[in-house]
């Protein structure tokens, strides 16, 4: 049974239509850059809707930036999907994608659509991302698939098990690295994967497996080759102490304005010049005679007496 709308608004910038899945395809296929944005809450995704971005992933990198965790592997499930519903709230045309943290679906494929299941029915996530292009993660992927959620791979470095890759550092720099890493991203295309993310990976190494990629690839630190890039909210706007990794490029540098706003705030409160006449209320003089005249409040909260633990 289906229902069918006997209104629906069409914007006049056809840009401006929900993005899907045939779409990205057509902008792979065109050649037109695809953007991809992190977001964790609805100011956020407020702003990756206003700037029209195609891709807004709920990464577990909101683990660190704003969950305060130092990696991403100990968030939880149901901290993540919080996350997912208020970055929900704020989008209405880019597609979004949930990602799956760690331990939630490596155990088995049961485990893997289960909580997939709960990023599109709980959080109002199109698809959801996974790490790694092993044998593990290609059989989750493939069975997410199976079940009808689209699946974004993630191929190269993958934070989850960056204390199995040595570490926060560029991988595919050696033949064999670099052979791994086609592997698996075509692994992970066979599985059924919509898109992959290439993360820290040599620009020439993503150029030479581009031509055997068919899905779309989204780069982070991986060149200018791929169909798209992305970066963390966070980063790209100056959210977090430090420069970052070496692909980030800073656009603003809101935690500096954050830090002097508060700052000025607190130094107004201490010093009285906070709050000034205009952020006050006014009453009308003879209403404030006549709240006066009736100093016990009696018809209204009764006596003054009785009122000191209220």
């Amino acid at each position: 049974m289906s229902s069918h709308p006997n209104h629906v608004n069409v914007p006049d910038d056809a840009s401006r239509l929900p993005m899907t899945l045939p779409r990205l395809a057509e902008k792979k296929s065109l050649g037109e850059p695809i953007v991809m944005v992190t977001a964790y809450d609805f100011p956020s995704a407020r702003a990756a809707e206003a700037a029209g971005v195609d891709l807004v992933l709920v990464g577990d990198s909101g683990a660190m930036t704003v969950l305060g965790y130092p990696s991403t592997v100990p968030v939880e499930l149901d901290e993540l999907l919080v996350l997912a519903r208020a970055v929900r709230r704020g989008l209405r045309t880019p597609f979004l994608v949930g990602d799956l943290p760690f331990g939630s679906y490596e155990v088995s494929d049961e485990q893997a659509v289960e909580t997939a299941m709960r990023f599109v029915k709980e959080a109002g996530c199109d698809a959801v991302k996974l790490e790694g292009g092993g044998e593990t993660s290609v059989a989750r992927a493939r069975a997410i698939v199976n079940a009808g959620i689209p699946v974004m791979g993630h191929v190269g470095l993958t934070p989850q098990t960056a204390t199995a890759l040595g570490g926060y550092k560029a991988q595919g720099r050696t033949a064999e690295a670099a052979g791994r890493v086609a592997r698996e991203a075509v692994a992970l295309q066979e599985a059924g994967c919509f898109a992959i993310v290439f993360e820290a990976i040599p620009a020439a190494v993503s150029e030479a497996i581009m031509p055997r990629m068919e899905v779309v690839v989204i780069g982070i630190g991986a060149g200018p080759a791929t169909d798209g890039q992305v970066l963390v909210f966070h980063d790209l706007l100056g959210i977090r102490e430090g420069l970052g990794a070496r692909f980030v490029k800073r656009y603003a540098s809101l935690q500096d304005e954050m830090d002097a706003g508060v700052t000025a705030f607190a130094d107004d409160v201490r010093t009285g010049r906070y709050p000034a006449p205009e952020h006050t209320y006014s009453i009308p003089d003879e209403e404030l005679e006549r709240f006066r005249a009736t100093s016990t409040l009696e018809g209204h909260l009764g006596s003054w007496e009785g009122l000191e633990g209220f």
